[in-house]
């Protein structure tokens, strides 16, 4: 049941969160959560799209202009330069050269790493209608669809900084089952590891997932695992709400309804309430679940990824 890394999971992220003196004024957005916290999880990666493109540091500043849905990334007091397709052809090459990468953090607000919510301007300067994204992590989430990314702004939020370390771990395991040679009887394993997870989840993109593999040797298996891997990522891409997590704690308890006696099912039942009213954070309800795992050990429950999907050192449940 214990999340066990073997070693750091390769994860993107925008140089500058690094503490590397790359924006375009010559400071840097050095982010200790992303270097300290998620660094013993995490082998990172920097990008610096803007100098990787050659430009200088410092150098002038750039924005987004035009429609929100897709626009260029301009020089801020000269629009002759335009440097839209370079950093999205720069987005192309990382996203060759390194499909090693199983997440990707994005420094927020910045014409070409921005995930969303990034200031869009007319030709005039007035500010447009919308927000758009940054050209680079456009162009690095359109072709990556599966890949887990964020913005270092946002993994301050407990629940989303738990929704993406979770994700970027899934991705791991699953690039690591190809590796070591799909077959039907991996891809059905991997999914009874991974059913409560994606249970907390999405209940309706949840129910889908068993019926994909219901008959393996009538179907291409390969065809099969990407339309798998495809809507379970999807499906935990959604950051699970407490009604979501109370339902699959509750499917947990019911394995142990007719070992544990009448005072500690009322236990683990009010422990749960407590959970899904606000009270208690997640590692409360999980905690006394585990303790009763070891008194009562279950194979297939010993396997469920979702009693812990992630490092216990990290801490990442103590706060949802």
């Amino acid at each position: 049941m214990q999340a066990t890394i073997e070693q750091p999971i390769p994860v993107g992220i925008s140089q500058c969160l690094m503490g590397d003196a790359v924006r375009f004024n010559a400071s840097h957005k050095h982010s200790p959560l992303c270097t300290q916290k998620l660094g013993r999880l995490f082998a990172l990666k920097p990008f610096c799209p803007e100098v990787a493109i050659g430009m200088a540091t410092p150098r002038p500043a750039i924005r987004l202009v035009g429609e929100a849905a897709s626009p260029r990334v301009l020089g801020s007091k000269n629009p002759n330069m335009d440097l839209t397709v370079p950093l999205q052809h720069y987005a192309e090459q990382v996203s060759q050269a390194h499909p090693e990468l199983c997440g990707f953090i994005l420094m927020q607000k910045s014409p070409s790493c921005g995930m969303e919510r990034v200031k869009v301007y007319r030709d005039n300067g007035h500010p447009a209608d919308g927000t758009g994204s940054g050209a680079f992590a456009a162009r690095l989430m359109a072709r990556n669809p599966l890949l887990p990314v964020e913005e270092e702004g946002r993994l301050h939020d407990p629940v989303l900084c738990e929704n993406f370390v979770t994700r970027v771990i899934v991705y791991s395991q699953w690039r690591a089952l190809q590796r070591d040679g799909l077959t039907s009887t991996r891809l059905l394993s991997f999914h009874a590891r991974h059913k409560y997870l994606a249970m907390a989840h999405q209940q309706n993109l949840y129910r889908q997932l068993g019926p994909l593999l219901a008959d393996l040797r009538q179907t291409d298996l390969y065809t099969t695992a990407e339309r798998y891997f495809t809507l379970l990522m999807q499906c935990l891409k959604t950051p699970a709400k407490r009604s979501g997590h109370s339902n699959a704690l509750q499917h947990l308890a019911g394995h142990f309804k007719r070992v544990l006696k009448p005072q500690e099912k009322q236990e683990l039942s009010q422990l749960i309430h407590d959970y899904r009213r606000g009270t208690v954070p997640l590692v409360v309800p999980i905690t006394l679940l585990k303790h009763h795992l070891l008194n009562h050990p279950d194979p297939y429950l010993g396997e469920q990824a979702y009693l812990q999907p992630h490092p216990a050192e990290l801490s990442l449940r103590n706060a949802i």
